[in-house]
Order: C-alpha cells, then structure tokens, then sequence
C-alpha cells in the first residue's frame, strides 16, 4: 500500500532548505520575479471598510465552520475589501535591490507567490464578473483595488463545474479563486519551495474564513476544485501560473 502513495510521500519530504537555497537563483545572482503581476485591465477602487464591526477573536474562533447553506444575497463592496485585504494585503514593502512584502498572513521568506481572483455573483454596485485583487496598489493603507479582467456568463453553471460539481456553490456571492506563481518562491527556495507554497496557502484560507465570520458571512474553503477548470476560468496558463485554492463566500439565511 505505501508504494501507491510513494510519489506523493516524497513530494512532501523536501530537502534542507540551506540546500535548496544554495542551488536558488537568487543564490545565482538571477533577477528577482515582479512581486505582482501587471495591471492590464481597468482599476475600481473599493470603498474603505474601517467601520465594519469588530468580534472577539476568541469568538471567531469558536464560531468558524465550512458553511455550504448559502443565500444568493449580495454582499457589500466593503465586506469585499476587507475580505481581499485580509488575505493578501500589503502593510509593507523592504528592500533595496532583494524585496519583500509584508501582509496580514505569515508566508515562507515572505516570498507571497499567490495572486487573489474574484469571481462576483452578488456584490452590490459591482457588475458580476472576474476581478482580481491588486495588493500592490496601495501598499501600507487598508485600501483595496480590483482589476476587471471579463465577463463571467453563467455564473450558477460554470463555478459549480469549476468546484467538481459542487451545486451549492452556485448560490455563493463570491468565489475566491488562489493562484500559484511559483517562480517567485522558486526564486529563493529552489526545490524546497513547493513545499512552503502548500503550506502558506493554508494561511490566506484561514485568514479569509475567520473575516467571512466577523462579516456575519459564510465561507467555505476548496481543494476539491477542477484544475483544469478553474485554470480555464481565470485565464491561467496551467505551469506558470495555476489554481492553487479556492473559497466560496456568500450570505447566510
């Protein structure tokens, strides 16, 4: 039985990092990947969320579950920027000629290989559409740019199929969709990087589902997506940049 799951097992035992790292590019003196990637389609500015209320932490812990029972309800813009800052928001940009990023979730060398896609069903003055998050637009302020990037047809139809099937998806306001751009931790991490890409996505879910909970929203987080899918939705090229997670956000009835 162990052999069936050999190729996986030795995915994750990744080599020493000081290994790794002496192997790196940045170890080779390569250029340093863009932190982001570029801004090709139009800018819309979200309205600050700074007044929405405040729970207990110890509260939003006990209260976080998978909630799948969504309403198909709108939320606002400004329960949207605080959902897409919590997760990948800049505070702080350091660095000369190597740069670092700081943001609300912990992220090995603090390297964020992730970019934040928006799917919108339900946003209230938003057009349903794709969107993606654009952190490094307002660097240190709690404020949020997305970028439109198309249409999204079909909504109830291709997010489900995007979700392996998964029909109560459909009557979520948003879907959330995280992107692997894995040359920005290969960068420094050489072979290693894998690994940490894995585990720093599990951060941004969480940090997204405990916001959903201080909104009064649900959410719901999912491995169980289509690659295939999901790549084709949010225009990804599948190797360099691809699905790597996904959270389904929406009302509660």
């Amino acid at each position: 039985m162990a052999n069936e799951f050999e190729t996986g097992r030795a995915f994750m035992h990744s080599p020493h990092f000081a290994d790794a790292m002496q192997n790196s590019d940045e170890a080779k003196q390569v250029a340093q990947p863009p932190l982001g990637n570029p801004v090709t389609g139009t800018l819309i500015e979200l309205p600050a969320f700074d007044h929405l209320g405040k729970a207990p932490y110890t509260k939003l812990l006990d209260t976080r579950r998978s909630e799948r029972k969504l309403t198909q309800k709108a939320i606002t813009q400004e329960q949207l920027a605080f959902l897409l800052w919590s997760a990948q928001g800049v505070q702080e940009v350091r660095g000369n000629k190597r740069f670092a990023t700081f943001r609300p979730v912990p992220c090995g060398g603090a390297r964020h290989p992730f970019e934040t896609y928006i799917a919108v069903q339900h946003v209230e003055g938003l057009e349903a559409g794709l969107y993606r998050y654009v952190p490094l637009e307002h660097v240190g302020e709690k404020r949020v740019a997305i970028e439109h990037i198309a249409g999204l047809a079909d909504y109830e139809t291709r997010i489900p199929m995007a979700f392996s099937g998964q029909t109560w998806a459909a009557k979520s306001s948003i879907s959330l969709f995280f992107s692997a751009v894995p040359s920005r931790t290969e960068w420094r991490y050489a072979e290693a990087s894998h690994r940490l890409m894995l585990i720093d996505v599990g951060h941004v879910g969480q940090n997204v589902m405990l916001s959903a909970v201080a909104l009064g929203l649900g959410s719901c987080c999912i491995a169980a997506y289509d690659q295939a899918s999901c790549d084709e939705v949010l225009g990804l090229d599948g190797e360099e940049e691809y699905t790597v997670y996904a959270v389904a956000v929406g009302t509660l009835g």
